[in-house]
């Protein structure tokens, strides 16, 4: 009964009744809004708080250099003199350090409970047997190769001596006359070496070990005095006969080189090449593993000196003999001035917190978009002349603007408090990130929203996303992007999911910037994003792809399934207009003018009938009908910039007396404005038959 050709509104009519449209559903949502906006505050000032309780405690006396109150000029008034020497290890290393200490030079040796021993995966029978673990007895291995096998063996040889005496005056010098080691982990800076001051011994490398080969010296650290140990160990060469056969023999000594996921370490290799007496030429190998490259810190410092340094003195004294040396006497570190401990708080938790924040904004879309759908309002507007490229393009901007303004404002609070999180990444980088990934946000919204027709269900499920995205991503997937043994495929495969892209995008944002602050450096640049451990510039790839995919999708079910316009379309409906345009044999066309507007009618066959009989009763003046009505018509009126509105439309019915009379059809196909024209209650646009006063209708 309601007209199907009507005449399109102008798109900024349709414009203006979504924007009236959706303003007035977020003013009666004013509380939520509020919460929503101030839910990224709050946070930020959180942080602001937690960040300011950490540097109070940083600040305290015990995290800084020691003090001590000292009559410098004799007269009796004491001044706080700070330095090293008044503090513990623990306030050293913020200290001033004018002069830093020197070092005896270290070689890298494996733990014992790692050094090569023959295995089922590692055959070679010049190793030692596994028994020597449970002694704690086994040698540390240096693998060798090259062309001239005489003369490694013979640098070999010069590479190791016996302990030379200690000097009481100068023991640290004393033992770097010696070929030293440790299993201990360096650190990114040498002002005190981890060596000395981590309970794990030293160890003095012989070709043989003698009994009670072990000592304990004294040494002064800061304003304490500590006991080293300092332990033999037998340092054992090896010969391999290519490089392939060293490369092969470490790799398989890596816990994921070999069946049995142990770890079968090798100290050193050295490859000679085609070194002789009139060239010298060297390859050293060296287990990268101890400078901590997990990208979450700077990185550690390689104990790789002592190893070049011994294998150059050993080919300085082939050549002139053993009175000869290249003294190897100490390392130190650069002068630095005091400093203090920091750590960010807003970078360790802001994975966390801001995926939170960021996903605030998928609920409101979705509930807006379902409760569209659940009010029926989609098919009014579409009714006064909404068509679905306007309505699709009208509310994504709507929503993209609103997005925007409220990660705009999220960040520009956030810098102007003073999160590093914000302030030390490149902005141009944060907005292409939060840009695309709102985007996607949205166009998931409008294809989620398909599938609800309940706005109170679609808030629940949009807030357990909203929670349940970050708890998973900071509890779940952040240790599998810590975990450098985790494959980087199924990293790519978990970020398919939205929640995990945003979730990686903000955690490396995090990373830049807790390392740039902790370093004194800026956080993330472009440049960085060509490192392969920055994930961001996949997670953008993923992103954008995903942002075009769903949206197409989207679009694509909003027009299959009837959820939004009321009427579903065929599956195969963009290939329609590829169809020829034949009139159905079941449906003859009618032609009428109205001013200077002509519409085609197809009316189906029981509609011609109707109107042949209603037509047939008009001559016969019948009586016994209660009702006739005769091509009846509704009209409103334009209002707005839309055009004229036919509520029914030619509508012909006869109906007898006594009989029980149903109407059916969708909303606002006119069944009230029928039912209120026959009951005298509307102005009738056309002539009304008769209608019996027998007749009542009950709503």
């Amino acid at each position: 009964m309601a007209d199907s050709s009507r005449v399109s509104s102008s798109f900024w009519t349709q414009a203006n009744a979504l924007l009236r449209k959706n303003l007035t559903f977020q003013k009666r949502n004013i509380r939520t809004n509020i919460r929503l906006i101030l839910f990224p505050f709050v946070l930020c000032l959180l942080l602001v708080l937690i960040q300011n309780l950490v540097n109070n405690e940083l600040n305290k006396a015990s995290n800084k250099c020691g003090c001590t109150c000292i009559d410098t000029n004799g007269d009796g008034q004491c001044e706080e003199v700070c330095g090293i020497q008044y503090s513990t290890l623990t306030q050293a290393s913020t200290c001033p350090i004018e002069n830093p200490p020197e070092w005896p030079p270290l070689l890298q040796i494996p733990a014992p409970k790692y050094r090569a021993v023959r295995t089922d995966f590692a055959s070679y029978g010049d190793l030692p047997n596994e028994s020597c673990k449970s002694t704690g007895s086994c040698p540390t291995t240096v693998l060798m190769t090259g062309n001239n096998q005489s003369l490694g063996e013979r640098l070999a040889g010069n590479m190791f001596s016996n302990f030379s005496t200690l000097n009481s005056s100068d023991i640290l010098f004393s033992l770097a006359g010696g070929v030293l080691g440790s299993q201990s982990n360096t650190r990114f800076g040498n002002f005190l070496d981890p060596a000395f001051f981590s309970n794990l011994p030293v160890y003095s490398i012989q070709p043989q070990c003698s009994p009670n080969s072990t000592i304990s010296i004294p040494l002064q650290l800061a304003s304490t005095e500590v006991q080293q140990e300092v332990r033999c160990v037998q340092g054992l060469y090896l010969w391999r006969n290519s490089s392939s056969d060293v490369n092969d023999e470490l790799y398989r000594g890596y816990r994921k080189g070999n069946s049995e996921g142990k770890i079968n370490e090798i100290a050193a290799a050295y490859d000679f090449l085609n070194s002789d007496m009139n060239h010298y030429n060297m390859n050293i190998w060296y287990n990268s593993t101890y400078k901590n490259d997990s990208g979450n810190g700077p990185l550690a410092l390689m104990r790789v000196p002592r190893s070049v340094n011994l294998v150059s003195n050993a080919y300085l004294q082939f050549l002139l003999g053993p009175a000869t040396k290249m003294l190897f006497e100490f390392v130190k570190e650069m002068p630095k001035p005091e400093t203090q401990l920091r750590l960010d708080f807003s970078s360790l938790l802001g994975p966390l917190f801001f995926t939170w924040v960021i996903l605030q904004l998928f609920p409101v879309v979705l509930t807006s978009l379902v409760y569209e759908k659940q009010e029926n309002l989609r098919i009014m507007m579409k009714m006064h002349g909404l068509g679905d490229g306007p309505y699709w393009m009208i509310s994504y901007a709507y929503f993209l603007v609103i997005s925007f303004v409220y990660v705009f404002c999220f960040v520009l609070f956030g810098s102007l408090i003073g999160l590093k999180f914000f302030t030390l990444n490149d902005y141009s980088i944060q907005f292409v990130f939060y840009f695309i990934y709102i985007n996607l946000q949205i166009s998931l919204a409008f294809l989620l929203a398909a599938f609800f027709s309940n706005m109170k269900i679609a808030t629940v499920v949009g807030y357990i996303v909203v929670f349940g995205s970050g708890l998973l991503g900071g509890f779940l997937f952040q240790f599998f992007l810590q975990d450098v043994s985790f494959p980087k495929g199924w990293i790519i495969v978990m970020e398919l999911y939205p929640g995990f892209s945003l979730y990686r995008g903000l955690y490396e944002f995090a990373q830049s910037s807790f390392t740039g602050n902790y370093m004194g450096t800026n956080g993330m640049r472009w440049g960085d994003l060509k490192d392969g451990t920055n994930g961001m510039r996949d997670i953008l790839i993923i992103m954008l792809v995903q942002w075009l995919v769903v949206l197409f999708v989207a679009y694509y079910i909003d027009q299959v399934v009837s959820s939004g316009s009321g009427v579903g379309r065929s599956p195969l409906f963009f290939l329609q207009k590829f169809r020829k345009n034949s009139p159905s044999p079941l449906r003859k066309p009618s032609f009428r003018r109205q001013g200077s507007k002509v519409f085609v009618q197809m009316d189906k066959p029981d509609v011609v009938q109707e109107r042949e009989k209603i037509e047939q009763l008009l001559l016969e003046s019948s009586t016994s009908q209660a009702i006739i009505c005769d091509d009846l018509k509704k009209v409103y009126p334009g209002r707005d910039g839309n055009s004229e509105k036919f509520a029914v439309r030619g509508l012909s019915l006869a109906l007898p007396q006594g009989e029980c009379f149903g109407m059916l059809g969708p909303n606002g196909a006119g069944k009230t404005s029928f039912i209120n024209m026959v009951s005298t209650k509307m102005v009738v646009h056309s002539n009304l038959g008769f209608f019996s006063s027998k007749f009542q209708y009950k709503g």
